[in-house]
């Protein structure tokens, strides 16, 4: 049985407070100099899953879901940019960034799973995303971003059409929305208490603390 503590993390790969609050956490694990110590699982949300094929235009989309204004657009990417920055992550937004649908891309995350490749694809898709201006949904990219990190692009794009993965994938969604889970990132710490939001560095860093006393 592993004495680690295990990092649950509820999150979507179009969400920027999700990479951010991961680079945060990250950062307090290696300032606690604890990484052999913890265990992480990433877990799917689905942000938008009725989102068509085509997307939407990032802005367009934001205005009409949250009532953002171009604003209020700029303002956001500004600031994302420069947390990023600070993180080390880059974000690269541009006028014609569109939202996408993700449910293909936690497919294959979850088949990354069963491989013990799931935290490379997670990190490949966020840069993917936010970084590279690529469309997560369209599956010749994705099968581009499964071979990058090793994974057999075949048997990872077999997954997507596969009933049994479907529905695995939705049980899993609801598993979390049942447990209380309604919006992202969402950090559960040995499945005992969670943080919401991209939390500062020494948010994390206290949960953490406080766990290896415990341990």
């Amino acid at each position: 049985m592993s004495n680690k503590i295990q990092l649950d993390i509820v999150s979507d790969v179009v969400c920027p407070w999700c990479i951010i609050g991961y680079k945060r956490l990250e950062k307090a694990i290696k300032e606690l100099g604890v990484e052999d110590q913890v265990e992480i699982q990433w877990h799917p949300f689905e942000l938008n899953p009725a989102m068509p094929l085509e997307g939407e235009n990032l802005r367009e989309h934001l205005a009409k879901k949250y009532g953002t204004t171009l604003q209020d657009s700029i303002r956001a990417r500004e600031n994302l940019t420069q947390l990023g920055a600070e993180l080390g992550f880059q974000f690269d937004y541009f006028d014609e960034m569109r939202m996408v649908n993700t449910r293909d891309a936690h497919m294959l995350l979850q088949y990354a799973h069963t491989q013990g490749k799931q935290a490379e694809l997670e990190m490949v898709l966020f840069s993917a995303f936010f970084g590279q201006r690529k469309n997560i949904s369209d599956r010749d990219v994705l099968k581009e971003l499964v071979q990058s990190v090793g994974l057999d692009a075949q048997q990872a794009l077999a997954q997507l059409d596969n009933a049994d993965a479907i529905e695995a994938l939705q049980q899993a969604e609801d598993r979390w929305r049942h447990m209380g889970v309604n919006s992202v990132p969402t950090v559960v710490f040995n499945m005992t208490s969670a943080l919401t939001g991209a939390q500062p560095v020494e948010a994390y860093k206290q949960v953490l603390t406080e766990l290896l006393a415990q341990a």
